[in-house]
């Protein structure tokens, strides 16, 4: 049950940020994306009432059901950054994680030819979590590629206490952080934009618990915005005391509301909240759902896996792939395709081979290749 009258594929964004893509590619009419025999409701949910078996809708509506899948997705929350709102699109401050603000990324990168470029990663959890880090890659393969890079000074303010949350994948992209001689700040988290004078602020301690706030020039500065679960989610019955739908990690069933699932961004399993996550979910949730209906019990499991394509270079991607504890769970044979290292398979599987699969297969409910694991 969604509004929207268009749907994005924001896989892309980092790609249109980094001149590969164009924006238009991104989008199609949601009317054209629906399964066959899906009755499309054009009003956003607004409340859940679990124990009548009803959603309501924003005009009121009640809808039964008996059962639900909750794939709500998952808030960017702009707001949080005081001052960002105001100057995004303009004075060098950019985002990969707005349709509309992609090709302006693009835009200033292929422009400065000199400066100071500032990249931003907030604290998890976030949608890709590698996708801040992939915007300052592409740039950074630009310019270098085009002898500006010795006359860019480039800074990666990262919330986190690490570069990369799985460490068999963080020797390769150490390796491109020297190669573009990035300068990286950890436990740094930005919170104030002023972008009439170009300054970013970060809120970050040291290692004595000293809290303070750093300051730092840019001239183009590319935000990752903080983000959390839907505000009808959060206010919702159905969450965990973070505000996300509570889940078992493994059979995606609400833990108090056995008639609901719930899958993507939005539930609260501890898994990378990835496109490729959702896809890995999905079998799950419907076999559940189709034993659930014969009167059986629930078999199917869900492993954890999420992908992060990490686009290091334009031609080359670092294929991260692993589940719940950080075990790597590979798609190809090492010999094929060594997920630890830039690949140039890795790169035509994102740019070309996962749109079309996104638009024709996984939008329209078809699945060739994921089976989901059952308890034994």
């Amino acid at each position: 049950m969604i509004q929207l009258k268009v749907i994005f594929i924001n896989l892309g964004w980092t790609l249109v940020g980094g001149g590969v893509f164009k924006a238009a590619s991104t989008r199609r009419n949601m009317a054209d994306v629906i399964p066959a025999h899906t009755k499309w409701l054009k009003e956003a949910v607004k409340a859940f009432l679990p124990d009548e078996n009803h959603v309501v809708l924003e005009n009121g509506q009640k809808i039964a059901y008996q059962y639900l899948v909750v794939a709500a997705g998952i808030k960017l929350n702009w707001d949080a950054i005081e001052g960002l709102s105001a100057t995004l699109g303009s004075n060098g401050v950019t985002s990969n994680y707005r349709y509309d603000l992609a090709p302006y990324t693009w835009e200033l990168v292929k422009n400065l030819n000199g400066g100071k470029a500032v990249f931003s990663q907030p604290p998890m959890p976030i949608k890709c979590a590698g996708a801040p880090q992939k915007a300052m890659y592409l740039s950074c393969d630009h310019w270098l590629k085009n002898d500006k890079l010795k006359d860019i000074h480039v800074s990666f303010y990262n919330a986190g206490a690490v570069l990369f949350g799985i460490a068999n994948y963080v020797p390769a992209l150490e390796s491109y952080i020297q190669k573009y001689q990035v300068n990286t700040h950890f436990t740094h988290n930005l919170v104030k934009v002023d972008g009439p004078n170009k300054r970013a602020y970060f809120a970050t301690t040291n290692k004595d618990g000293e809290k303070s706030i750093v300051e730092t020039e840019f001239d183009m500065l590319h935000v990752c915005p903080p983000q959390t679960a839907p505000d009808f989610i959060r206010n919702s019955p159905l969450v965990d005391a973070a505000g996300w739908v509570d889940v078992d990690k493994e059979t995606l069933q609400h833990v108090t509301f056995k008639n609901i699932w719930s899958l993507g961004d939005v539930s609260n399993t501890p898994n990378a909240k990835t496109m490729a996550a959702a896809r890995k979910q999905a079998p799950v949730v419907a076999q559940n759902i189709a034993d659930a209906i014969d009167g059986k019990t629930i078999h199917a499991l869900y492993d954890g896996y999420g992908s992060c394509p990490l686009t290091v270079e334009r031609g080359k991607i670092v294929l991260a792939e692993f589940g719940y504890g950080g075990k790597l769970l590979p798609t190809f044979p090492k010999w094929l395709n060594d997920g630890t290292k830039p690949t140039y398979l890795a790169w035509v599987l994102k740019e070309d081979l996962l749109p079309p699969f996104y638009w024709h297969g996984m939008l329209k409910g078809y699945e060739w290749f994921v089976k989901p694991t059952m308890r034994k």
